[in-house]
């Protein structure tokens, strides 16, 4: 099935380069939020990996892609101060603006707050940094990155942070970000949120992949209007840290066999799967070619069955689990036996 499915991939990706000639600009729907504004119902993930000396953007190789992201149809970036991808975004958004490409108004912006900025009077003082690297007037969605407060040296903070929400809340109101939320919360911090804070959340930006289908948590952000992002949507199908991880991988039967009834590619299948189940994939490539296959998944829907069926791949398999962390009071996933060494105190 394999060599059946490598060859008619090569077919229609010769029709798919027609087509993106014959169009030059991909359409991707938007979803209501609960404060009446819209979100793009995909992003491009911004996060490039790490060196030494912490999160890096390549040779400056972020702006260009976001150039072509936009010449392509993508309207939606999700970023945060710790990527330090920030400025590279806001120089590619300014440039395409200034050709009149695009107004600002067309862009939705998403960035977070990291973890050493929990004080509430620290969080209007990030925004503005990020303001300040990015150009940007205002953030389209804050979220808080992290449940975990730190102090600079990354020792356990005891801010609380429902504090931190306080903070969010207080550049919410000031019209410097237009809408607010959170990542990596559990359901229990999420319920607190809901309870506490004075402004709801829109957004929940989680880990969601088909060994990850996080379908409680998912569940639960629904019934409160909030929205939910999927982070690594693609699971074990690419390599993690430099290799391949267990589970299902672009060769497999249920995914091929889907992907030559809808003449798509295996990620195309998977980040349809998320679309489909209402969460906003945010696979992130630096590959022009993946690029263009990310956002051509709007022409299709999978069945309710086929759905069900990816689902079963589910295995609870996390892929971002700072276990390091794992002894602080908000940490939101389960303890392990064996946790990682802390790679920002090391």
């Amino acid at each position: 099935m394999y060599r059946q499915y490598l060859s008619f991939l090569g077919k229609i990706q010769k029709i798919s380069t027609t087509c993106s000639r014959m169009r030059s600009t991909i359409a991707v729907p938007k979803l209501k939020m609960s404060d009446g504004r819209e979100m793009p119902a995909l992003g491009l993930g911004t996060y490039l990996g790490d060196d030494k000396n912490g999160m890096v953007s390549p040779e400056k190789e972020l702006k260009d892609l976001v150039v072509k992201a936009i010449d392509i149809g993508y309207r939606h970036f999700d970023t945060a101060s710790i990527y330090n991808t920030e400025e590279e975004i806001g120089d590619a958004i300014e440039m395409k603006i200034a050709e009149g490409a695009i107004t600002r108004e067309d862009i939705f912006v998403t960035t977070k707050l990291w973890n050493t900025k929990h004080k509430r009077e620290d969080v209007a003082s990030a925004l503005w940094n990020t303001l300040d690297k990015s150009g940007l007037d205002y953030i389209d969605l804050y979220l808080m990155h992290w449940p975990m407060g730190f102090n600079d040296d990354y020792s356990f903070s005891d801010v609380d942070f429902m504090e931190t929400w306080r903070g969010l809340e207080d550049v919410h109101k000031l019209g410097l970000v237009k809408s607010i939320g959170v990542s990596n919360f559990n359901k229990e911090q999420l319920q607190r949120l809901l309870e506490e804070g004075s402004v709801r959340p829109v957004a929940l930006q989680i880990e969601v992949h088909p060994q990850l289908i996080q379908e409680q948590l998912i569940n639960f952000a629904f019934a409160e209007n909030i929205i939910v992002m999927g982070y690594s949507p693609l699971g074990s199908l690419v390599e993690r840290f430099g290799r391949r991880v267990p589970g299902p991988k672009m060769e497999d039967p249920l995914l091929m066999e889907l992907a030559l009834k809808y003449g798509k590619s295996p990620a195309q299948i998977v980040l349809r799967w998320l679309v489909d189940r209402n969460v906003v994939p945010i696979p992130k490539t630096v590959n022009p070619k993946r690029l263009l296959e990310n956002i051509k998944i709007f022409d299709f829907k999978l069945e309710q069955d086929e759905i069900e069926k990816i689902n079963r791949f589910n295995s609870n398999t996390r892929y971002t689990e700072p276990s390091f962390w794992q002894t602080h009071p908000h940490y939101p996933f389960e303890q392990v036996k064996e946790p990682i060494p802390d790679p920002f105190r090391a």
